[in-house]
């Protein structure tokens, strides 16, 4: 039966039917029936493409972690710019910011979210442990939640949906409950690849105990305990710090990714190609391309190595044998997606425009000046003797 509701007058004069929450029958438990019945979902969230918005919840716990980040942050920025911080520390730093950003782009996002490459034993330790200094969730959770987010983006089952703001796709979406239909979706997706995976399925069993190894006490510890730097400096500047700035630069391709740049692939999509964010992000900026061409193991046409440091890691892991299985996408099918869907900033639009009449032209059939592989793809239909019985 369709759920009751009740109806009020908008002062437009138009009636605006609240739906009730629906209760499921009766629970049994243990052979006994209880008394409490347990709320339905609104069946308005169920249309994930609506315009109705639930109210958020906050997880306050979250809240009053993320302040204490961002105070612990400031306050080691403040004794980098004080000149409390040793050089050797913010070489140490930076390795470690290393670590965890590759981890992410080159190890969750790349290897285990989209499978665009593959890679043998050696390298899937290394990446599991660099996935894990970045402390963004297990492998398992990042990866199911970023397969929900390409494939229901800008929905209601995006867990960072950037139609809901700069602000919650950016950061918001840790510090409230998830949609209900972010947890419902996900319950659908094929993970059966991750779990089947003993190295994937080992650091989400001891997730929490190894990230607070690896992601905070060795980033502090190391500088105080081998060259004596002061333990609070090491712990603002090399593990809170590392950390906030680490977070930023991934949610920059949640948020600013999703909003601002041009979109020469796909138009109709929210995620556009951003050079700062690629920067940033170690190559993950050129998003239209990757929300067009999830699988490219590039995330992007071009393999730029100036603005895509994570190809270059990756290339070199080829080179060296450890990654193969290297996905990408023909030239001729990016043209021919820019031609179908793209806003046309795409360079062979500009190439187009300046296109000039060719010198030494061919005059027709027969000419020697007609390009060799335009020969070969010219098909005669018809030919003399095609229709003549044998």
């Amino acid at each position: 039966m369709p759920p009751e509701s009740t109806s009020t007058i908008t002062a437009s004069g138009v009636r605006n039917e609240e739906p009730e929450l629906i209760h499921r029958p009766t629970s049994k438990k243990d052979g006994k029936a209880s008394s409490k019945p347990t709320k339905e979902l609104d069946p308005r969230l169920y249309d994930i493409h609506s315009d109705y918005v639930p109210p958020i919840e906050i997880v306050w716990r979250n809240v009053a972690l993320f302040v204490y980040l961002h105070t612990a942050a400031a306050i080691g920025l403040y004794f980098l710019f004080t000149g409390q911080v040793q050089w050797r520390t913010v070489l140490w730093t930076c390795t470690w910011h290393l670590f965890g950003a590759l981890g992410i782009t080159a190890g969750a996002h790349r290897l285990y979210a989209h499978k665009s490459y593959k890679a043998k034993l050696p390298l899937r330790i290394i990446m599991t442990f660099m996935q894990t200094v970045s402390f963004q969730n297990s492998i398992w959770e990042w990866a199911r939640d970023h397969r929900v987010h390409h494939k229901y983006s800008e929905t209601h089952a995006d867990p960072h949906n950037a139609k809901r703001g700069f602000f919650f796709a950016h950061m918001g979406w840790l510090m409230c409950k998830k949609h209900p239909m972010v947890r419902e979706k996900g319950k659908l997706l094929d993970v059966s690849d991750l779990e089947a995976d003993p190295l994937i399925m080992w650091q989400k069993k001891y997730y929490l105990p190894i990230v607070l190894v690896v992601s905070f006490f060795i980033p502090a510890l190391g500088p105080w305990f081998f060259w004596g730097e002061s333990f609070v400096v090491a712990w603002c500047f090399a593990a809170q710090l590392r950390y906030c700035f680490n977070l930023h630069c991934t949610w920059l391709v949640n948020s600013a990714a999703h909003m601002w740049g041009n979109r020469p692939y796909d138009q109709t999509i929210s995620p556009a190609e951003n050079k700062t964010v690629a920067i940033w992000a170690f190559g993950e900026g050129w998003h239209n391309y990757h929300h067009t061409f999830p699988w490219d193991y590039k995330t992007s046409e071009l393999g730029n190595y100036e603005f895509n440091f994570t190809t270059a890691f990756i290339d070199f892991f080829a080179w060296l044998g450890w990654a193969h299985d290297l996905k990408t996408v023909s030239h001729k099918v990016i043209e021919d997606r820019c031609k179908r869907t793209g806003d046309g900033s795409h360079l062979i639009f500009k190439a187009l425009e300046n296109h000039h009449h060719e010198e030494d032209a061919p005059w027709g059939w027969g000419d020697k000046d007609i390009p060799k592989e335009r020969i070969e793809v010219t098909q005669s239909i018809y030919s003399e003797g095609e229709n003549k019985k044998d």
